[in-house]
């Protein structure tokens, strides 16, 4: 059968589902779906890990390939995506009529490339980027966003979405691991920014639960700046008459300074000056500080840090 044309599911019946890989993920994955009422089957390497979870009325497959031939939807969450791979060519047999839903962390290429084989195989397949701690996977705090086989998320949404409130985002299957690379760079960046108020405060005996409490209270405010640069981003256009690099890169070397006066490491937030830096000795110093994007993007500055470096060696 074509992957692209997968027939809807008939009438109201609960669809069957079988989860492979039931570390804490798994487990709630698998939760969610008998909650709902699908007729899930469950493996796990260690088999006693399902164990809670036939108490509640799941089938425990004996092998990978068992789990695969008793349901319409499978949906894996293993280690990493080697792992993955490797069980999904080891069931390659069982899987041409059925959809894959594969929810394990992945970078785009090697997501890319699995797509390919499962398709070759017969299979629908989706690559999942789940935002969510286990213990949310079926509350309104979690969502997971969705690339692949379209035809087998529009199938199988209604089967998905009580995991977590779903949205596709592209045909190629690399563009859920795409969108989840950048949304937990953004997490990142958010964390080191903390970890780095947290130990200037500490140095003058400010506790981080008092520092915590006006910090969150001035990033809601300075949140809401982010879709204004998203839209100069996708313009290209940065005018503005308000924050410009040049006062940014000015503060953000106050801040550097005051820093470093207190013994501290700049480790975490010095690249940021280094992009502002960047872009106003290119005569952008009167653009909005959104611009410092394109220090990361352009063949010009990857040029210019290629010699800065090779002039520090």
């Amino acid at each position: 059968m074509n992957a692209q044309q997968l027939p809807s599911v008939s009438g109201s019946a609960p669809v069957s589902v079988s989860v492979i890989g039931l570390g804490n993920l798994g487990q709630a994955l698998a939760g969610a779906f008998l909650a709902a009422g699908h007729p899930t089957t469950v493996w796990n390497r260690t088999a006693a890990k399902a164990d809670a979870l036939v108490a509640r009325g799941a089938v425990r497959a004996d092998s990978p390939a068992a789990a695969v031939a008793a349901a319409e939807l499978v949906v894996v969450a293993v280690l990493d995506q080697d792992s993955a791979r490797d069980l999904l060519v080891s069931v390659a047999p069982a899987l041409p009529g059925r959809t894959v839903a594969n929810l394990t962390t992945a970078t785009p290429g090697p997501a890319r490339e699995l797509a390919s084989l499962v398709e070759e195989y017969g299979a629908g397949y989706l690559v999942g980027a789940v935002y969510a701690v286990p213990q949310t996977i079926g509350t309104d705090d979690a969502f997971i966003l969705y690339s692949g086989t379209e035809a087998a998320y529009e199938k199988f949404r209604a089967v998905l979405d009580p995991l977590g409130a779903g949205t596709f985002v592209g045909s190629d299957p690399g563009l859920a691991s795409v969108h989840d690379v950048a949304i937990l760079s953004r997490m990142y960046g958010l964390f080191a920014g903390f970890f780095q108020a947290m130990a200037l405060a500490r140095t003058e005996g400010i506790k981080a639960v008092d520092m915590t409490g006006h910090l969150n209270r001035w990033l809601t405010g300075v949140q809401a700046a982010l879709p204004e640069f998203a839209a100069e981003i996708d313009a290209g256009r940065y005018d503005t008459e308000t924050s410009s690099l040049e006062m940014n890169a000015s503060g953000l070397r106050n801040i550097l300074t005051a820093t470093e006066s207190q013994g501290l490491g700049t480790e975490l937030i010095a690249p940021l000056q280094r992009l502002f830096e960047d872009q106003v000795a290119r005569g952008h110093g009167r653009h909005s500080l959104a611009r410092a994007v394109e220090s990361l993007t352009t063949e010009e500055s990857a040029e210019a840090a290629e010699a800065e470096a090779e002039a520090r060696s």
